[in-house]
């Protein structure tokens, strides 16, 4: 842990987590003391005040091959790479710098201005619960062979300062050999693509037809009753009687009458 500096403690919890994931991929090959947090075991350096980086990397016969320092968002500054980063740097041993990916921008512009020999420089970010390591610049011959190295994570993302990197292991560059030269061979002329087949007619809906209901039988007429025949005859009968009658009066006025005239002249 640097001397100058306090960690946030959520910070603090992230930064020694990402030690003892580094310490498990070194361990396999190389002796690997670690200070996380306020500890101090593994010295490096000689003199009165010797430095305590996060990881030294010895050999089997007690060789320092390398030191790790790990840094989060705060510790990335100038007081920080002028304490601590310049020390690393002139050790007989490699110098590996471990920063987030949101401060790439900021590590390698320091490491220039301040002519930090800085062998690796790597990035990590968290994908839920795991943690990713990513190359991001390689300057030194690296460390002795078959040495493990942190497994590089498979997306390549931007150095853009918002967290990103643009690269993972710069890949060397091959010589170019020569190609010998090809003759051009004519091209053919492509013959005219077939003209496509007309899209076939779609079939005809057939449509429902509803059928139409029978129509009901008209229901039975009722049968109109015998009008009952009027009585002519009695008023005939009566009428005959009553022009009789008449008739007969008539007779006996017509008759009387010529016996009063015969009366008055007598």
């Amino acid at each position: 842990m640097s001397p100058i500096l306090v960690r946030p403690v959520r910070e603090q919890l992230e930064h020694d987590r990402v030690i003892r994931l580094l310490q498990a991929k070194y361990k396999r090959k190389f002796d690997v003391a670690i200070n996380p947090g306020n500890e101090q075991s593994a010295p490096v350096g000689t003199g009165p005040s010797p430095w305590y980086p996060d990881l030294v990397l010895q050999e089997r016969g007690r060789k320092l091959v390398g030191v790790v320092e790990v840094e989060t968002a705060e510790s990335v500054n100038n007081l920080e790479a002028m304490s601590q980063w310049v020390a690393f740097g002139k050790l007989r041993a490699q110098f590996h710098l471990y920063v987030p990916a949101s401060a790439i921008d900021s590590t390698r512009r320091l490491c220039v201005d301040l002519g930090i020999p800085v062998a690796e420089i790597w990035a990590y970010h968290s994908i839920g619960d795991q943690l990713r390591f990513t190359l991001v610049q390689k300057t030194g011959p690296g460390l002795p062979k078959g040495s493990p190295e942190p497994k590089a994570s498979p997306a390549k993302v931007a150095a853009n300062g918002s967290g990103r990197v643009t690269s993972e292991k710069p890949a060397e560059k091959a010589p170019a050999a020569k190609a010998a030269p090809i003759k051009a061979m004519p091209a053919k002329k492509a013959k005219p693509p077939a003209p496509a087949p007309p899209p076939p007619s779609p079939a005809p809906k057939k449509v429902a037809v509803k059928a139409k209901p029978a129509p009901l039988p008209p229901p039975p007429q009722k049968k109109a009753a015998p009008a009952p025949a009027k009585k002519t005859a009695p008023k005939a009968a009566n009428g005959g009687k009553a022009a009789n009658g008449a008739k007969a009066a008539n007779g006996k006025k017509k008759a009387a009458a010529p016996a009063v005239k015969a009366a008055k002249r007598r």
